[in-house]
């Protein structure tokens, strides 16, 4: 039956990949899991599919998840991130590990929202068992040199803390509504959006303009004291305090020259609880490194444990990296007896060879046309 138009179509933000793309992809995610591998990350996989229960309480806006129904009559749902997939694994497969853990990924991530990409590869670590700012150093550090390794330029890091938003809002009393409406526009980082509630809030004249600097108070070390002078809220002092650590640990793993710290970050999924981070790189709007603490988390799955971790935006990444010619096979296999040729091409992929066989009858002209238009390196007749 011939497909209809829409049948020759793939749906709203998904892609193919090429022969080559795919190569560049996964010539990247083998990097960064090998550089991951190097600090003692062990790699996880969690299914594509999760029941809602489990991913759908941590997610802004429930509209954003892929659902289905299984024979059952369970609502199901492709993952969005790994943060919580992995966070079920270690609550129940890895319940009695050694802590802490460190675990990686590189799986796709399904995300029915308003983006270029709804399907997008993704790559990252989890480092679940530690409170201290060390791990949080740990794990940014990483992803800086992950960036490094892939050979990246004039990449940038932004670090900030949810304790300073939290704070302001603990310190005003302001109702769950609005505050949920300020967090929405900072993260989105919605300049007018911004301008807007915050106006309308009806918050004392001094909040009003500590919220509108946020999303622009950015710098090094120094921002930190000002900071400190805004307010005695202990959710304030603590959040200082603990990026004043983090930030002087950058220093010693030799990448804080690389991150900013941004007071105006706010993470996207409802579980980030301290310290949150993002990488941008030239030409990309948006961030493609994401991570930050979230110490209550694990607590929902009935095994309480601190945690931080980053994921790499990978499928992103993709168009900052030339697209190079597919290498072929290394050898070409042809002629007129085919049980000859079946027989030869055993014997060089026995020894290793990639080889591409000839399913007719070729003549020599037509073999080294066709290995030229297939980068194949030599062509063998039998």
């Amino acid at each position: 039956m011939l497909r209809t138009n829409l049948g020759l179509r793939i749906p709203k933000g998904m892609r193919d990949l090429l022969p080559e793309e795919i190569s560049v992809q996964e010539g990247l995610e083998e990097r960064i899991l090998e550089l991951f591998k190097q600090w003692s990350y062990q790699k996880v996989l969690t299914p594509t599919l999760e029941y809602s229960a489990c991913v759908q309480p941590d997610v802004e806006q429930e509209d954003s998840l892929y659902k289905f129904f299984d024979r059952e009559g369970h609502i199901l749902t492709l993952r969005p991130e790994l943060t919580i997939p992995i966070a079920r694994l270690v609550s129940t497969r890895m319940r009695g590990g050694e802590f802490p853990l460190r675990l990686c990924y590189g799986a796709d991530v399904y995300r029915n929202s308003n983006v270029r990409h709804r399907e997008f590869r993704q790559v990252g670590v989890e480092l679940v068992g530690s409170d201290q700012e060390l791990a949080d150093a740990e794990v940014i550090a990483l992803a800086v040199e992950a960036m490094a390794g892939l050979g990246l330029k004039n990449y940038q890091f932004n670090l900030g803390h949810m304790g300073i938003f939290a704070g302001l809002m603990l310190e005003t009393g302001i109702e769950k509504e609005l505050q949920a409406k300020l967090e929405e526009v900072l993260a989105r980082k919605d300049m007018v959006g911004v301008e807007s509630c915050v106006r309308q809030s009806g918050l004392p004249e001094r909040v009003q303009e500590l919220l509108l600097r946020l999303p622009h108070f950015r710098g090094g070390e120094e921002i930190l004291d000002e900071v400190l002078g805004w307010s005695e809220q202990p959710a304030i002092q603590h959040a200082v305090e603990s990026l004043r650590k983090i930030y002087q640990y950058l220093e010693d793993f030799g990448v804080q020259a690389n991150v900013s710290l941004d007071l105006g970050i706010l993470r996207g999924f409802s579980y980030y609880t301290g310290a949150v981070f993002e990488g941008y790189v030239p030409g990309i709007g948006f961030p493609v490194v994401e991570g930050g603490r979230y110490d209550d988390l694990y607590a929902d799955f009935g095994v309480p444990q601190p945690a931080t971790g980053f994921a790499i935006h990978l499928g992103n990444l993709l168009e900052q990296f030339p697209i190079p010619v597919v290498e072929g096979a290394d050898i070409l296999v042809y002629g007129s007896d085919a049980k000859e040729i079946i027989r030869r091409c055993r014997e060089l992929r026995a020894q290793g060879k990639r080889v591409e066989m000839s399913l007719g009858v070729l003549g020599d002209e037509k073999a080294k046309s066709m290995a030229l238009q297939k980068s194949i390196k030599e062509i063998l007749r039998v």
